[in-house]
C-alpha cells in the first residue's frame, strides 16, 4: 500500500449521495466505472485530509497523476486505472482534469460568485459523468446536458453538507457574494442552526441548481444504453428531490440526504418514469428511421 492510500478515509461507493456503477449498469462497464471511482475517492480523501499541508497534498495528488501517465507505479489504484484505461481505448483526460480540481481543494477555500463554483465543476463533476458516457460508447453531444446534471450534483452535496466543510475543512463553496447579499459572512456556517437569511441564501442557490437540473433533463432520453438511461433516471429524480428539500430543511441542523429506505423508493420512481418515456419515445424513433 502506498503512502497516499494509508490516507483513505474508508468511504467507498455505497457511503455516496448518488448511485456508483449500481446494478443497473451492465457488468461488463462496471470494473472501469469502479476503477475510476477508486482514484477519484482516494484524491478526494488527499485533498480533505485535516492533517496534510496543502504543499503535501499537492505532492501526493502529484503522485497519483504519475501512476496514471505511466511515470511510475507508486499509487496502484492509479497505476491500475491506466490499465484499464489502455485495454478499453479510453483516455486518462477525464481523471486529469479531476485531479485539477482536487489539486485545487488543497489550496483553495472560498469562491466569490456562481460562475467562480460552476468553473470549480467543470473540473470536479463534469468529468465524472463524461467518463461514464466514454465508456458506454456514447455520443459527445450528450456531454452538455451531463455536465449541467454532474454540476447539480457536486451543488447538492456542497450546499447540504455546508456546516461540516466550513467546520471540518474551513472550505466553504457557497458563493461569497451570496451570502454577502443576506449580510452575512462564513461564520454562519458553524451555528447550530440556520436562520432566515442563511435560508433565502440556500433556497437561492437550490433554485439555481433546479436550473441545471432542467438543462440535464434530456440526458436520458439522449443516451443510447437502456441501461444507462435508466441509471441517469434514477439520478435526476434522486437530485430534484433533494432540491425540493434543500428548499425547506436547514443543513445547519437537519438532515437533507435520503435514508436508505427514502433513497430507494425515489429510485424506483425515477427508473419506472425513465423507462415509460423511453418506450412511449419509440414509435417516434422508429418512425424518424
Amino acid at each position: 500500500m502506498s503512502d497516499i492510500e494509508d490516507l483513505a478515509s474508508g468511504k467507498g461507493s455505497a457511503d455516496e449521495n448518488f448511485p456508483v456503477a449500481s446494478a443497473l449498469i451492465a457488468a461488463k462497464h462496471r470494473p472501469a466505472v469502479l476503477a475510476f471511482y477508486r482514484v477519484a475517492r482516494l484524491s478526494d480523501d488527499v485533498a480533505d485530509h485535516p492533517c496534510l499541508a496543502p504543499s503535501e497534498k499537492l505532492r501526493r495528488l502529484d503522485a497519483v497523476e504519475a501512476s496514471l501517465t505511466g511515470v511510475d507505479e507508486g499509487v496502484p489504484a492509479a497505476a491500475a486505472l491506466r490499465r484499464v484505461l489502455t485495454e478499453r481505448g479510453l483516455s486518462d483526460r477525464h481523471m486529469l482534469d479531476l485531479l485539477t480540481a482536487f489539486r485545487r481543494d488543497a489550496v483553495k477555500t472560498r469562491y466569490a460568485d456562481w460562475d467562480e463554483l460552476m468553473d470549480y465543476c467543470r473540473y470536479s463533476a463534469a468529468p465524472v459523468g463524461r467518463f461514464v458516457l466514454d465508456v458506454h460508447g456514447e455520443a459527445r453531444t450528450t456531454w452538455p446536458a451531463s455536465d449541467a446534471l454532474c454540476a447539480a450534483l457536486q451543488v447538492i452535496n456542497h450546499l447540504q453538507d455546508c456546516g461540516k466543510d466550513y467546520r471540518d475543512l474551513d472550505r466553504v463553496y457557497i458563493p461569497l457574494g451570496a451570502l454577502e447579499a443576506e449580510g452575512l459572512d462564513v461564520r454562519v456556517l458553524a451555528e447550530a442552526r440556520g436562520g432566515p437569511a442563511l435560508g433565502r441564501v440556500i433556497t437561492g442557490l437550490a433554485d439555481r441548481t433546479a436550473g441545471l437540473l432542467s438543462a440535464a433533463k434530456p440526458l436520458a432520453g439522449a443516451v443510447r444504453d437502456l441501461r444507462l438511461s435508466l441509471e441517469v433516471g434514477v439520478i435526476h429524480t434522486l437530485a430534484e428531490s433533494l432540491v425540493r428539500r434543500l428548499t425547506v430543511r436547514d443543513p445547519l441542523s437537519e438532515r437533507v440526504h435520503h435514508a436508505k429506505a427514502e433513497a430507494v423508493g425515489v429510485a424506483l420512481r425515477g427508473a419506472a418514469a425513465t423507462l415509460a418515456a423511453r418506450l412511449s419515445a419509440r414509435p417516434e424513433r422508429q418512425a424518424e428511421a
